[in-house]
């Protein structure tokens, strides 16, 4: 029996409330030695649960915001002289420990989240269909198999459970030993982690700034707004955070390899660094894309009709009721005597909502702005593109079509390297060749 449908619709107005439920909590990784997915080490669960307080990110973030204003005030006082420490071989040593260890700890985090998908995402050619797929990806808690997974219901406030199986424990949450979907399957430990190291990486503007460069606006947005980012992704269990997480790692991991290279005075070809800035703005444009049509796509699974009740079971009543029912609110249609047809939601509560939607908003603002520089970009090339020799002969189309692909590439790649200015300031990269060349300078002096 097979259940295709994937449809779009609007979500449920219900979904958007500020603050969110704040009962929708999360659940911590399983523990080291599980049968299936091992963490490397165990986060305790106090430890887990007091990171992912508000309080945290907040703190935090608001910090490093007024540290970040007030350095660059210091920088233009004393007309962006670089500090003292900057110039000193032992800061040089960690620039380059910094970035390899974000390098490492990103290609480890990268694998990890490979890993979680390749075991937990369904083919969309296999048996289950483009339903098991969008389910895979939809329900990160419970068993793996379609309609099995556990979700957070704000009509109920609870969880619940379409599946016969033991889902959820007696204190009415998802069990943490579940296998087959994201969360316990190494999203919960690898987004967790992968939430702190965005605390670390404030890091780069400190170098930026000890380099006496001034640390643009849209660097200490960035760089705030990735630690709300994460935070609610990972706190609310919100399905596309892994997106946040196996994308943004890959793209880390590259990037701070890049800089390391270079760090050692190794030649990269230019097509490398263009090629990395282009990924580092095409993450935010596809990123925010795919985050926010989880909110409008809806699937069919298949229920078993119950005796009592169409609803979907909470822990209570999968322990009053082994069938498997009907969610409430859903339009069933009988298949095959006992089974039907049930459509649900990708998001189910306020709190994975508000994680999507404040990840769309935080990338709106760079969105703009590489869409402005590339207008920008494309209008001043075009331009200056008219302005030359005119073609006269047959082939006018073919070489005009041709010249507005090159000026659409030029253009794109200028705005993501406009945007990544903005964005990362001073690259880790300029700032070991500047020291370089101001090394250099030295020496020649001396000599």
């Amino acid at each position: 029996m097979a259940f295709e449908s994937v449809t779009l619709s609007l979500p449920q107005a219900s979904l958007f409330r500020f603050p969110p439920n704040p009962n929708s909590g999360f659940v911590p990784p399983p523990p080291a030695g599980s049968t299936f997915f091992a963490p490397p080490v165990d986060i305790p669960d106090h430890v887990y649960n007091a990171v992912l307080d508000p309080k945290v990110p907040i703190t935090i973030a608001a910090v490093y915001a007024v540290t970040a204003k007030a350095l660059n005030a210091y920088n233009k006082s004393t007309g962006k002289k670089p500090w003292a420490i900057s110039k000193t071989l032992a800061f040089r040593w960690f620039v380059i420990a910094h970035n390899v260890f974000l390098a490492v700890y990103s290609a480890w985090t990268w694998w990890g989240m490979f890993g979680t998908l390749r075991r937990t995402v369904i083919s969309p050619l296999g048996p289950q269909g483009a339903s098991g797929f969008v389910d895979s990806l939809c329900r990160i808690n419970g068993p793996a198999g379609l309609g099995n997974a556990a979700f957070f219901n704000d009509e109920t406030n609870s969880w619940q459970t379409y599946s016969p199986e033991a889902v959820l424990g007696a204190d009415g949450v998802p069990s943490r030993f579940s296998a087959g979907r994201m969360w316990n399957e190494g999203l919960a430990f690898y987004g967790w982690l992968f939430y702190l190291s965005k605390f670390y990486e404030v890091f780069d503007t400190l170098i930026i700034l000890a380099k006496g460069k001034l640390s643009s606006t849209l660097q200490t947005y960035h760089h705030a707004g990735a630690m709300m980012c994460m935070w609610a992704g990972i706190r609310y269990m919100s399905v596309p955070i892994w997106i946040f997480v196996f994308f943004n790692s890959f793209i880390h991991a590259l990037m701070y390899t890049y800089y390391t290279v270079t760090a050692f005075n190794i030649r990269v070809p230019v097509f490398v660094k263009r090629s990395l800035t282009t990924m580092q703005i095409t993450q935010f444009l596809v990123g925010a894309s795919c985050a926010m049509v989880h909110s409008f796509i809806s699937y069919t699974i298949p229920v078993i009709t119950g005796s009592q009740t169409d609803a979907p079971r909470s822990a209570a009543s999968a322990a009053a009721n082994g069938s498997m029912v009907a969610a409430t609110g859903g339009v069933l249609d009988t298949v095959k005597g006992t089974y039907a047809r049930q459509s649900v939601s990708c998001i189910t509560s306020s709190g994975e909502t508000f994680a999507v939607w404040l990840n769309v908003f935080y990338l709106a603002p760079l969105t703009y702005l590489f869409v402005s520089f590339f207008i920008e970009s494309y209008l001043r090339r075009s331009n200056a593109n008219h302005s030359s020799k005119r073609d006269g002969n047959a082939g006018v189309a073919a070489r005009r079509l041709s010249n507005n692909v090159q000026l659409a590439e030029k253009a794109g790649w200028e705005a993501a390297k406009n945007v990544e200015r903005e964005v990362y300031g001073e690259s880790n990269e300029e700032a070991i060749v500047s020291d370089k060349k101001a090394n250099g300078r030295v020496l020649r002096s001396r000599k």
